[in-house]
């Protein structure tokens, strides 16, 4: 009788391990699946943009709409940008900040994203690199500039100094295992 409770016990000690190994992988399959998930709505959404329709939402629920896409690697990495830099915005794409312009409209325009999806890219970027930026308008080139680490009450990164650039902002360390930390990596670029 011992015997059996014993060995009882360690299967349901097992079991509960492998739930919580599951758990916990699926939390952190959930963010990447639900970001790559919208890139695929986002684009629905972008392609009638371009078609002259105006602040297409992607899902019916949405309280956002694509406002541009960004570029990396000669093309090989690109994403929608949603217009607000807010929390819900990034858990789908990068967000642009509404008190900045809009790329291409001369001055400061900043664009936000989760360092664990669409924009890790940008650990991977050097100075020089090209960035592409399209708008319903037009198309930008912009060249990497500037590379940094500020502390995120250090905002005067998203200041309009009258000059035309792109500045984009995610939480740094990329391999922190907390979210939230006080850390932004900041990569500004310059019209070419």
């Amino acid at each position: 009788m011992l015997l059996s409770k014993h060995i009882w016990l360690k299967k349901l000690t097992v079991i509960a391990i492998i739930v919580a190994g599951c758990w916990q992988f699926g939390s952190g399959s959930y963010i990447y699946a639900k970001a790559q998930l919208a890139q695929y709505l986002l684009n629905n959404a972008w392609s009638k943009t371009l078609q002259g329709e105006s602040k297409v939402k992607p899902w019916e629920w949405a309280d956002t709409h694509p406002i541009a896409k960004i570029t990396f690697n000669n093309g090989k990495e690109d994403y929608i940008v949603l217009a607000g830099g807010t929390g819900r915005t990034m858990a789908f794409a990068p967000g642009h900040v509404s008190a900045t312009p809009l790329p291409g409209n001369g001055g400061n325009s900043v664009i936000v994203g989760h360092r664990d999806t669409h924009f890790t890219v940008l650990k991977y970027l050097k100075l020089g690199d090209e960035i592409r930026v399209q708008t319903p308008n037009k198309k930008m080139n912009y060249k990497v500039a500037n590379i940094f680490i500020v502390d995120q009450s250090q905002s005067e990164v998203m200041q309009d100094f009258g000059l035309e650039q792109l500045t984009l902002i995610t939480c740094y360390p990329f391999d922190a295992i907390h979210t939230g930390g006080p850390l932004r990596y900041v990569v500004q670029a310059e019209p070419i």
